[in-house]
C-alpha cells in the first residue's frame, strides 16, 4: 500500500504527518498507559469548626493518619498542618489518599504557635474530629479517627474551652 505525503510524493511507509503514523503514536501511548499504575483515588475533607468563642488569632490544624503522631504531628512527615484565621470556620483539604485519619485543632487566640495552659489546663480552645469525650489529656487516635474514601467527607469539630 502506498502513502502520499502532503507534498505529493509517494512512499511505501507512512510519513510523519500521515494518518498511519498518528495511529502508531496513539497505539504506543495506549500501550505505555497500560504499563503505568492507575491513578490512586483521592478524597477531600472539609472540617467545619463550631463553637469558637472569638475570631481572634488562628485555628491550627494537625491532620494525620499516624496514630503515634496524634495529636501533635511532630514527627509525621506525611501529616498535613495548617493555620487559618480564626474567623474561617470551614477548612478544606484536597487530594488526600483514602485511609484512616484524625485531626486535632487548637484556637491559638494570641497567635504564639502553641496551646497555652495554666497548671496543665488549656487556656485556649481545642477540638478533635468526631468530638470524643475529653478526660485528662487528649483522646486517643482511635477516638478521633474517621475513614476517608475517594469522595468528599465533612467532619464537624466543636471547639472546647476549659478556662
Amino acid at each position: 500500500m502506498a502513502f502520499i505525503s502532503a507534498s505529493g510524493i509517494a512512499s511505501a511507509a507512512p510519513t510523519a504527518g500521515s494518518a498511519g503514523s498518528r495511529a502508531a503514536k496513539v497505539g504506543a501511548l495506549l500501550a505505555l498507559g497500560a504499563l503505568l499504575p492507575a491513578a490512586s483515588p483521592v478524597g477531600s475533607l472539609e472540617i467545619d469548626v463550631a463553637g469558637m468563642r472569638s475570631a481572634r488569632g488562628l485555628i491550627r490544624i494537625c491532620l494525620t493518619a499516624d496514630p503515634k503522631n496524634f495529636p501533635g504531628c511532630v514527627d509525621d512527615k506525611r501529616a498535613v498542618t495548617r493555620s487559618v484565621p480564626a474567623g474561617q470556620h470551614i477548612i478544606r483539604f484536597d487530594g488526600l489518599p483514602p485511609g484512616n485519619y484524625a485531626a486535632a485543632l487548637i484556637h491559638d487566640e494570641n497567635s504564639n504557635a502553641k496551646l497555652d495552659t495554666l497548671l496543665g489546663i488549656p487556656r485556649e480552645g481545642f477540638g478533635f474530629t468526631r468530638n470524643p469525650p475529653i478526660g485528662f489529656g487528649p483522646p486517643r487516635f482511635s477516638a478521633a479517627q474517621f475513614t476517608l474514601g475517594g469522595v468528599a467527607e465533612t467532619q464537624q469539630v466543636t471547639m472546647r474551652y476549659m478556662l
